[in-house]
């Protein structure tokens, strides 16, 4: 008989917390109490798995958030930790925890999501809506479930035909709008307004004006793939002509930018877009002042104006983005770094460039997104909307 005592809970807190201190570059210090306290032996040895895998420290960082808050929910609507694999029944009540129609609530105060469930997530700054959730996230958490009962070699049921009626239901009843990453786009005229508000002679100036123009020129690439630019990423290629029609004409300087791991592309990828005229001789102007010939290109610069060796967080990108959104007098609520993105194509569809042509260089995986922007401008560009004026 094994007569040896269980360990006690805060033991088993502070074991989790230093497993968690091999991930400190993927999630944030001041959350790894947070994850020790609420997730389980098996949860942070599955993360610690697939950080040795290789997986993406973007992907990681959602799995591990989002591994965060269903085991949360699991303990405030159940009293219990996840199990694994999920039983249908948990599936179809986290949808009808999270997607539910607010007039129903109105008279039904069972409906939804239940006061002490919203309480407990609450108070842990889980939960910042009180009302129903917006369907991506719902979705994105399913595809994060499912993704981790996978790693533990085990099958879920998050393809039941029980569970995609409840989500299709649920996403009827919750009549929540669409929302946009950034409301709006930075278009060609809004990049110039904030390049313009960048010209100045200071080290700053000279990285955000760097930043901005990369971003949008080389597909409008998220905040995620700035940030982790390096210079290693960096391919000098042979002038290109500044007219396609007359290759002997004037010459412009070209750049590629290998992309390795991102949302949509592998490690182990070729994938490239290009820099070619103004942006290449802006980064490489930011690049020879700052004296980066090595690691991250885009990084952080003290209230002194000296250089940092850090690179620049995704967070930072957006905070860039946005404080040069307001010094050029927008409101910078209507905009983010993934304005950028959405920018790029909204300007391509613009200028009549053809979408296949403008995805490979934004590298969009799916052609129903890339082309709402598209039609999007099409459609206020065109006749429809013009009948009676």
């Amino acid at each position: 008989m094994d007569l040896r005592l269980p360990k006690p809970a805060s033991d088993q807190k502070l074991r989790r917390a230093e497993a968690l201190d091999a991930l400190e570059s993927v999630l944030p210090f001041d959350r790894r109490d947070f994850l020790a306290d609420i997730l389980t032996d098996d949860d942070v040895e599955t993360l610690r798995h697939l950080a040795k895998e290789g997986i993406g420290e973007n992907s990681l960082r959602a799995l591990a958030s989002d591994l965060g808050y269903l085991e949360a929910w699991s303990l405030a609507a159940t009293g219990f930790s996840l199990p694994w694999p999920a039983p249908d029944a948990l599936l179809i009540k986290f949808v009808a925890h999270h997607l539910w129609d607010p007039a129903k609530r109105e008279t039904d105060v069972s409906h939804g999501m239940p006061e002490e469930v919203a309480a407990a997530l609450k108070a842990q700054c889980l939960l910042r809506v009180d009302g129903p959730h917006a369907p991506n996230t719902v979705r994105r958490r399913l595809s994060s479930w499912s993704t981790l009962t996978g790693w533990r070699g085990l099958k879920g049921k998050f393809n039941a035909p029980g569970l995609r009626s409840a989500i299709k239901l649920a996403v009827r009843a919750s009549a929540r709008p669409r929302g946009r990453k950034s409301k709006k786009a930075v278009t060609a005229d809004i990049l110039a307004a904030l390049l313009n508000i960048c010209a100045g002679d200071r080290l700053v100036d000279a990285r955000d004006r760097a930043l901005l123009i990369t971003a949008f020129a080389s597909g409008g690439r998220r905040r995620s793939e700035v940030s982790a630019l390096r210079v290693e990423q960096l391919v000098e290629e042979d002038p290109v002509p500044a007219d396609p029609k007359n290759p002997d004409g004037e010459k412009l300087p070209c750049l590629s930018i290998r992309l390795g791991r991102t949302k949509t592309t592998q490690a182990d990828g070729d994938a490239f877009v290009l820099l070619v005229g103004r942006p290449v001789t802006v980064l490489q102007s930011w690049l020879e002042r700052a004296g980066i010939t090595e690691g991250a290109v885009f990084r952080g610069i003290d209230r002194w104006g000296n250089l940092e060796k850090r690179a620049l967080t995704p967070q930072a990108v957006n905070l860039i983005l946005k404080r040069r959104v307001a010094e050029a007098g927008f409101d910078r609520k209507n905009f983010s770094a993934h304005g950028l993105r959405s920018g790029y194509l909204t300007e391509a569809a613009r200028r009549g460039i053809p979408l296949p042509e403008a995805m490979q260089q934004s590298q969009h995986r799916s052609v129903q997104q890339a082309s709402n922007f598209y039609n999007d401008a099409e459609r206020t560009l065109g006749r429809a909307a013009r009948l009676i004026v």
